[in-house]
């Protein structure tokens, strides 16, 4: 028999929606907000020669430029205020992270609670400061030697160093306020509408490529088909759980026995979701950037440029360094961010739960990570092979970057996500009118007179 929580999961209906407002004003907030960064995609930095920048990126868009436009929502081609995108912040975020992990005093800020998290935050936020300063000076310097600049100087250096830094700072205060106050993860949510709001051009642009000739009829269809099979792999697998078995132990208050249930702890087969490719991307993205935007000639760069040769998309050694990457992510965010077995571990304990056959405390914990730790080979293995192998058919034939295995993830993923936690208000909705209403039904029954 399905339980109360499951019988209201399926009477969820366009009905519901319209009765939960505070849903209503989140969707609306979020694409408020959403709507605002698509408009400071196209807002320029003042100074910069756009035929010069158009013409640089046409010869890059196979390349970084692609790449770049792809997690920035054509930003970086069209020279905006948001050019730098969101990806100060992820690298920022990744760094803090891996110091918290390793540095004690970080380490005690983690164990304060919500203080500590602000306090990390905070470090973040100043970290996000330091790239993006660091970035938008070095792109200052690229414009300058590329030609790009009206006016080349301190002052053209000074204006798009404050215009970017600025836009990437309004950016992060964007995704905080999304996640807090609208609807969904607001980083990624970012991440997914620059993908969306590029996707037609870019289908556009394929399927110029088969009118042309470029590309033939039956790889035409091969594409779409891979793309259709890899949704419905990702749709599958970030649906995949391991149930773990939880047992409660019976207890009596006066007359009466209560507890003795069973239950079942859901462990996803990829906890950290779509994290660990967006990390991955963003550091792989750093010397490709720099020696990009530094000139063309490898003498000029020196051994950055032979570092640079071989991290190219779609080289055997970007592919390696990339899979190491994204299962590195996947063992750390679960690790430290999505799963933490000592504080799952304490949970039970404070409900008086327990794992059949497994003592509470340090045992549950051990084997907690033992379980995670095996789910995970196949979690990261799956995010590996999505991430990759449609790279490799992509790069090798001159695709648009939007058809990759990375874009796709991310598109399914935070839809999916996002779709779950509209669904989680409207049962708080539908579970606060049930609620309204038996406090209504047990007003009347107290108000009518004895006979």
């Amino acid at each position: 028999m399905a339980s109360a929580a499951e019988q209201m999961a399926a009477n969820l209906s366009w009905g519901t929606f319209g009765k939960a407002k505070e849903l209503q004003s989140r969707i609306l907030f979020a694409l408020g907000l959403l709507i605002v960064y698509r408009i400071g995609t196209y807002v320029p930095v003042p100074g910069v020669d756009a035929v010069r920048l158009r013409e640089f990126f046409d010869q890059q868009a196979a390349g970084l430029g692609g790449m770049l436009n792809m997690f920035t929502g054509g930003a970086v081609g069209r020279m905006a205020i948001f050019s730098l995108g969101i990806m100060p912040y992820i690298s920022a975020s990744i760094i803090v992270q891996l110091m918290a992990s390793m540095v004690p005093s970080l380490q005690a800020l983690k164990k304060e609670g919500e203080s500590g998290r602000m306090k990390i935050n905070q470090y973040t936020r100043y970290g996000t400061v330091f790239l993006a300063f660091f970035q938008a000076y070095g792109l200052a310097i690229a414009l300058e030697a590329e030609g790009m600049a009206h006016d080349p100087g301190w002052f053209f250096r000074l204006g798009v160093i404050i215009t970017l830094v600025g836009g990437t700072m309004f950016l992060m205060w964007l995704g905080e306020q999304i996640t807090s106050r609208g609807i969904g993860n607001g980083i990624s949510l970012i991440i997914f509408v620059g993908i969306i709001a590029e996707l037609p051009a870019a289908l556009a642009q394929f399927l110029t490529q088969g009118r042309t000739g470029a590309l033939s009829p039956g790889v035409i269809i091969g594409i779409m088909v891979m793309m259709v099979a890899v949704i419905a792999f990702v749709v599958f697998m970030e649906r995949a759980l391991r149930k773990i078995h939880i047992q409660y132990p019976k207890r009596q208050v006066g007359m009466k026995i209560y507890g003795g249930e069973s239950s079942n702890l859901p462990v996803k087969i990829n906890p950290s979701g779509v994290i660990p490719p967006i990390f991955a991307s963003s550091l792989l993205l750093l010397p490709a950037t720099v020696t990009s935007f530094t000139g063309q000639s490898a003498d000029a760069t020196g051994w950055l440029a032979y570092v640079a040769a071989y991290m190219g998309r779609g080289q055997p050694l970007h592919l390696v360094v990339m899979a190491v990457l994204i299962v590195f992510f996947t063992y750390f965010y679960t690790a430290n961010v999505a799963f933490k077995s000592d504080d799952v571990a304490d949970n039970l304990k404070r409900q008086g739960g327990f794992i059949p056959g497994i003592r509470p405390g340090q045992k549950t914990v051990e084997y907690l990570d033992y379980v995670v730790t095996r789910i995970l080979v196949l979690g990261s293995a799956y995010l590996a092979a999505v991430c990759l192998l449609p790279e490799i058919l992509i790069t090798r034939l001159s695709i648009p970057f939007y058809f990759g295995g990375t874009s796709l993830l991310i598109v399914v993923s935070v839809t999916m996500d996002t779709i779950t936690q509209v669904q989680s208000h409207m049962l708080a909705h539908q579970y606060e009118g049930l609620i309204e209403k038996s406090r209504l039904r047990s007003k009347g029954r107290g108000s009518k007179p004895r006979r």
